[in-house]
């Protein structure tokens, strides 16, 4: 009898964990996938968190032996925590179209302005239902898939029905505060990395500094993607999870 691996979906900001329903139909048996809603999410809509410990610490109770980690955008971030703070738990990093740090700063180019966190954080604050429309069009700027992949996340929103405010503005203040790149060079597990080239959230030279750092990593560029390559490239995005899966089987 073939041995299951566990692989844990954790999604991105102002999502759930619908998202990955479509890609979860097309895994093979020998996977065992487990869906988390962050806190403030999805079913976990009632539970409040404020910190990424608080993040991580939410997706470690749901888990129960080694895993391989799907982190797609903040997801990613949850991820790179879990490794962190409850490493047992971590047979391998997949991370989708998601940064050690998301933001700018003097050493770190490969990253947005920290005034696209700030417009949407006022965005929210005047019509949430307005910034959403405007992170779904974001996600899929450049690319050629755009109403099909803006019709699925829409979905998957429905699925669950938005977050709530104070909950957005948490998963802001996390992307815009938080930097793990010092951390990347600790990790003790295998590691694929994701990228779109369109991706209008995470600038594709990302792969190039995180090949600087993570020298053993498998970082793949998907041409055409943008900030949602599962739902945009859903067949390169499963045979480099199944690599990686297979990896640790």
């Amino acid at each position: 009898m073939s041995v299951k691996i566990d692989c844990v979906f954790i999604h991105g900001w102002a999502m759930n964990s619908a998202v990955w329903q479509h890609g979860l139909q097309q895994l093979p048996p020998w996977i065992n996938p487990i869906t988390i809603d962050l806190p403030g999410y999805g079913v976990s809509a009632g539970v409040r968190a404020t910190t990424l410990d608080d993040y991580v610490d939410h997706a470690a109770r749901q888990i129960t032996r080694p895993s391989v980690l799907v982190g797609w955008s903040l997801g990613g971030l949850v991820s790179l925590g879990l490794a962190r703070r409850h490493a047992q738990l971590v047979s391998a990093l997949f991370q989708v179209a998601t940064s050690p740090r998301f933001v700018q700063a003097g050493d770190w180019s490969c990253a947005i302005e920290s005034s696209v966190f700030e417009q949407f954080a006022q965005s929210l604050q005047q019509d949430v239902n307005r910034a959403i429309r405007r992170f779904l069009a974001l996600q899929v700027r450049g690319t050629s898939t755009s109403i099909q992949t803006v019709r699925q996340l829409q979905r998957a929103i429905d699925a669950h029905g938005l977050p709530g405010r104070v909950a957005l503005l948490a998963g802001l203040k996390l992307l815009s505060e938080t930097d793990l790149t010092a951390q990347l060079q600790a990790l003790d597990c295998s590691v694929t990395w994701l990228l779109g080239d369109k991706d209008a959230l995470v600038p594709v030279e990302l792969g190039d500094r995180l090949a600087q750092i993570l020298t053993n990593a498998d970082i793949q560029i998907l041409s055409g993607a943008g900030h949602a390559p599962m739902i945009s490239h859903p067949d390169e995005f499963l045979q480099a999870l199944l690599r990686a899966a297979e990896g640790v089987r």
